[in-house]
């Protein structure tokens, strides 16, 4: 019965180390790190034959690129703006009094929670947001239109309530 030759290298040669740099090198490799290429041997080694993946060389590119020239540089990418601080979205505001009034959003708010304050807030609110030219324009238009409409519906509730209490009282028989 016969075995297979082993696999791999000689038993007497030793692997090589990976400290090392390979003993054959090919053209297209970069030139090991720490060494400065040599002067008859360019650092990279362009392949001789055109990429199947690239326009032909007797039509022009649709894509505007015009020869080697700007092929050269593809690795090299604009640099990036600077990072803003986080938690902002959008440019910053431009310019002084461009913020939101905030009576104009207590006036929404206040609509709802005691509306006849929602009112008065979004008047002051459209006053000052026409003098000093801030924004919050709607929501101080918004903020009168809801605490006139739900004061005018508590108005209406209350004086349904005090209506039932008084038409309820009329022909009390005197007895609990």
């Amino acid at each position: 019965m016969s075995y297979p030759p082993p696999s791999g290298p000689p038993e007497d040669e030793q692997p090589p180390s990976p400290y090392e740099p390979p003993r054959d090198r090919s053209p297209y490799a970069p030139p090991p790190a720490g060494q400065p290429p040599q002067a008859d041997q360019p650092a990279y080694e362009l392949p001789a034959e055109r990429s199947p993946y690239g326009p032909p060389a007797d039509e022009p590119s649709p894509y505007g690129h015009q020869g080697p020239q700007q092929s050269a540089h593809w690795s090299q990418q604009p640099p990036y703006p600077p990072q803003g601080p986080y938690g902002q979205y959008g440019p910053p505001p431009s310019g002084p009094g461009r913020g939101t009034n905030v009576l104009a959003i207590l006036s929404l708010v206040f609509a709802f929670v005691f509306p006849p304050a929602g009112a008065v807030l979004g008047h002051v609110a459209k006053r000052q947001i026409r003098t000093s030219g801030e924004e919050g324009d709607q929501l101080a238009t918004w903020g009168l239109i809801l605490g006139y409409v739900f004061t005018g519906l508590t108005v209406l509730a209350c004086c349904g309530w005090l209506a039932l209490v008084a038409f309820g009282n009329t022909g009390d028989s005197g007895g609990y």
